[in-house]
């Protein structure tokens, strides 16, 4: 797991996705075009909090290492020293994996 050069703010958070599969279920190999993206990842950095309107800021439920499932469509791809992340928001985000 490696550290991106970013941070994120308020209650974003930066994921790594997981890998891929290179075949599917029944065995055959599948080219990069035909895989789909995984829907789980690695949490790298988590931001500080919302801040909510009596000034106070919300914790965080998500930390650093948490490997969590998320939809399809959430998040913005980011490419940054050659690493492909997801700046999502915590909300994005539906589960953590045990």
């Amino acid at each position: 797991m490696s550290k991106p050069a970013i941070k994120p703010v308020g209650s974003h958070v930066i994921v790594q996705r997981a890998a891929a599969s290179a075949k599917s279920t029944g065995g055959i190999v599948l080219p990069e075009n035909a895989k789909d993206k995984p829907k789980q990842g690695t949490v790298i950095a988590v931001g500080n909090g919302k801040v909510l309107e009596d000034g106070k800021r919300q914790v965080m439920q998500l930390k650093t290492g948490d490997r969590v499932l998320f939809t399809s469509y959430a998040g913005n791809e980011v490419k940054v020293g050659g690493e492909d992340y997801l700046v999502m928001e915590e909300s994005d985000i539906l589960a953590v994996i045990q």
